[in-house]
């Protein structure tokens, strides 16, 4: 989930940004901008992180995250639904189903439960087809990777499962994409940028690199490369968790906690941190 949170908070500064259209580039610095903050994203991953730990209805949950955070970039049709009595979905094929799902992927242990899983978190306002299938494929994607599934496994299984085309590059995408909210237009973008990544920064910038909506691309991607490297590394993650007010932290805590596979990186951190004072002394 932190993997999430972290390509959310990178990519803030750089979403429809114009003079970025221009500078499409992996190698831009520095990775955290004095002005990178959480947005949506982090606040409605965080919700369903929430939901999955305390239980709850989720309808009500999200209603109260945008009540609590009205000023973290949301989506006019999502904040139009959260601000109203309205409780049934409204039918979007919108990245948000995606770019919120990815704690689920930590919480069950089987690919169809994490399927199901995540089609409930995002039917209760993303019930087209697009964006559950959007939910899906990213949810899969995280639980593959962090169940030791190899790249190209994960590709066959997102293409095959879900009819997402992941041929392409990001060198061939990169001159032409525009700002695109939908899943279809997202999530296949996200995941070649894990595929063509190194380690789980480079996933994040490639991701950053194709422009648009940066930051659901880095949360998308960042959540992928977490689970498939081991975490998010330490000076990374210490940076994250510096950007969220101390409700956010508390539950990103709590998870993982509750689910310390998700924050192995920092474990293994600690413990080399641990060793290295050990040899000083």
């Amino acid at each position: 989930m932190l993997g999430a949170i972290a390509g959310d908070i990178i990519g803030s500064v750089y979403e429809g940004k114009k003079q970025w259209l221009g500078t499409r580039t992996a190698t831009f610095q520095p990775l955290f901008s004095p002005k990178a903050r959480f947005t949506d994203d982090t606040v409605l991953t965080v919700a369903v992180a929430d939901a999955l730990l305390h239980g709850g209805d989720l309808v009500s949950l999200l209603k109260d995250y945008f009540a609590r955070y009205p000023g973290s970039g949301f989506g006019g049709d999502f904040k139009a639904w959260a601000a109203s009595e309205e409780t049934e979905p409204y039918g979007s094929w919108g990245n948000g189903s995606a770019m919120r799902v990815s704690p689920v992927a930590w919480v069950f242990d089987t690919l169809e439960e994490v399927l199901h899983r995540a089609k409930d978190t995002a039917r209760v306002t993303h019930n087209h087809p697009e964006g559950i299938k959007g939910a899906q494929a990213t949810a899969a994607a995280i639980f593959l990777a962090r169940s030791g599934g190899t790249k190209w496994e994960l590709r066959d299984e997102v293409e095959r499962r879900f009819h997402y085309d992941l041929s392409f590059t990001l060198d061939e995408i990169r001159p032409t994409y525009a700002f695109d909210s939908s899943c279809q237009g997202t999530v296949p973008q996200a995941i070649v940028a894990f595929l063509e990544s190194s380690d789980f920064e480079s996933a994040v910038r490639l991701a950053v690199s194709l422009g648009g909506d940066c930051d659901t691309l880095a949360c998308i991607a960042g959540g992928i490369a977490a689970a498939f490297y081991g975490g998010v590394p330490g000076h990374i993650r210490e940076q994250t968790l510096a950007r969220l007010d101390e409700p956010l932290f508390e539950v990103v805590a709590e998870f993982e906690g509750r689910y310390p596979e998700s924050a192995r990186r920092a474990e293994l951190d600690a413990a080399m941190n641990k060793k290295d004072q050990s040899r000083k002394e």
